[in-house]
């Protein structure tokens, strides 16, 4: 055993994934029943056997806000619920390659290119989806950036045409577990899901998939989540905490979920996820004070999606630089060679909040 946390369970997981098994369903339960402390441990052990000792930072633009004919009972952007956000048409290539350039001066290693409808239709919708490909190919070409995409829905075509053009991640969140997906939406399924990220995946995308905590699931769904998406096989797995919006239907039911379940449910993702980057996403500000946002980073995240989100805010990125330091952690560099030190001296002291992030072009910000 080359690592021990004294908690006969989760040495036992620790171990057999060391070894390079995975863990399965069976397994995912009997570690979410464990308290905190060991898994955290052991969390951290996986991040630094299979990873590279840093954590990535991604960033977004939400490129066309609201008026999805989807009812995803947390999003904000949704047609179906009155929440008072600004709305507006595709931004546009140039605008989404001003929104790339912030993101890599805040020390951003990948870019996602977001669009929050069911679908960036080639057929329905052809002058959209060529503003999209133009929008792609300025960023990959004039930016050191990883450029991902999140766009709904896609076709077999669309899927070979976005890898053609270097889409390193497609992003396609599952939300949930299969069980408790239907008490979130109606309008598509978690099969309607499961089969974007198959088809992006056939077409050599990488896939950046995960959930939202705290919408009234079970620990049992947490697992269940991550078993599904194991079985799809991702790269990154980000990890939102609800961040209710007002005019959502889980306004209403508030935010069910603890730093301890937050903290704890990071440690089982990273040991059912080994080889993939669990990145804390939209809702951490809003739901671990600034004191404890460096926790899920000790328990084995590494990855973070930095600024602003689609509808709500987020914080600083020298705020976020600060944050992976205080867990003994440095930012990635190996796409974006950027110094750290800049990043903080030019969003000033932790306190403070800088209103231009990358995600700003025109952009609310959101958990999805």
């Amino acid at each position: 055993m080359v690592y021990e946390t004294n908690n006969e369970t989760v040495d036992g997981a620790l171990e057999r994934v060391l070894a390079g098994e995975r863990l399965d369903r069976t397994d995912g339960l009997a570690l979410m029943a464990q308290p905190v402390d060991p898994l955290a441990e052991a969390g951290a052990v996986v991040r630094d056997h299979f990873g590279d000792g840093t954590v990535d930072a991604c960033s977004i633009v939400n490129a066309k806000a609201g008026n999805c004919a989807e009812d995803c009972g947390f999003c904000a952007q949704s047609v179906h619920f009155d929440t008072g956000i600004d709305t507006y048409g595709f931004l546009g290539p140039e605008k989404i390659l001003e929104a790339a350039k912030r993101a890599e001066r805040d020390g951003a290693q990948r870019f996602g290119i977001v669009v929050a409808e069911k679908g960036v239709s080639k057929e329905h919708r052809p002058d959209e989806w060529a503003e999209v490909l133009e929008s792609i190919r300025l960023v990959r070409d004039e930016c050191d950036l990883e450029v991902d995409a999140s766009l709904g829905i896609l076709t077999e075509e669309e899927a070979a045409i976005l890898a053609d053009e270097g889409i390193n991640h497609y992003n396609h969140n599952i939300e949930t577990s299969p069980r408790y997906f239907p008490e979130i939406v109606d309008t598509h399924s978690f099969e309607d899901r499961v089969k974007t990220l198959e088809v992006a995946k056939a077409a050599g995308m990488d896939l950046c998939a995960g959930v939202i905590l705290g919408m009234g699931e079970t620990p049992t769904d947490r697992v269940e989540a991550a078993i599904a998406l194991q079985e799809i096989g991702i790269s990154s797995l980000p990890v939102n905490v609800l961040n209710p919006v007002p005019g959502t239907p889980l306004y209403e039911r508030g935010v069910d979920i603890t730093t301890e379940e937050i903290v704890k449910t990071v440690a089982v993702y990273k040991l059912l996820h080994p080889e993939s980057r669990v990145r804390l996403t939209g809702g951490r500000e809003a739901n671990l004070d600034p004191g404890e946002q460096h926790l899920p980073l000790e328990a084995g995240a590494d990855g973070l999606l930095t600024g602003d989100y689609l509808t709500t805010e987020g914080q600083s990125p020298g705020e976020d630089i600060e944050i992976v330091e205080r867990a003994g952690l440095e930012p990635n560099r190996e796409v974006n060679d950027f110094d750290p030190e800049a990043v903080k001296d030019r969003h000033g002291a932790s306190t403070e909040s800088s209103t231009e992030t990358a995600a700003s072009a025109g952009a609310e910000p959101s958990d999805d």
